[in-house]
């Protein structure tokens, strides 16, 4: 299916106020489901032109990703980006895979936003969202700590980062 085609899917179930089916719909056009995943939820609007998702529930439990109902108002590229955020969440979270740390889960949510390296199939975003994006990795990285183990860990796609960041300015 093109993505002309996923368009006018999702402006039906738009006008029929079916986000939630919308969204089902959207990350099985794009293979983003996962076992650990527990469903949608909507979740109030925070402003009328930002989006605020979030993958809510325990460490090692099912997760529920929480959308806006305005969700797809937006650019659809933009869309599947943070959706597949909120999905890799979802991963991360799941039991035998728990990543502990947020600032790591996010650091590597924001990354692959990026480079699509878990989802190849998400298309990209403007270099405005791309140094956006890149800015909040960097955020994160800087809350693992200066110099600890996770910095270490992660210092090679940090400066993948930083060199997207550079390349766009």
């Amino acid at each position: 299916m093109n993505f002309e085609q996923i368009n006018l899917h999702l402006e039906a179930y738009k006008e029929h106020d079916q986000i939630i089916d919308a969204a089902e719909y959207l990350i099985r056009s794009f293979n983003l489901e996962h076992e650990n995943f527990g469903g949608f939820g909507l979740r109030e609007e925070v402003f009328p032109n930002s989006l605020v998702l979030t993958a809510e529930g325990e460490l090692g439990g099912l997760q529920k990703v929480m959308i806006p109902k305005n969700l797809f108002d937006f650019d659809l590229n933009l869309v599947l980006n943070l959706v597949a955020h909120e999905m890799l969440h979802v991963r991360q979270k799941a039991p035998g895979h728990v990543i502990e740390e947020k600032s790591e889960r996010e650091f590597l949510a924001y990354y692959e936003m990026l480079f699509h390296t878990v989802f190849p199939q998400i298309p990209e975003v403007s270099n405005f969202h791309k140094k956006d994006f890149g800015n909040k990795a960097l955020e994160y990285y800087k809350r693992m700590g200066e110099g600890s183990d996770l910095q270490k860990k992660y210092a090679v796609q940090k400066t993948e980062v930083q060199n997207l960041i550079n390349s766009l300015s």
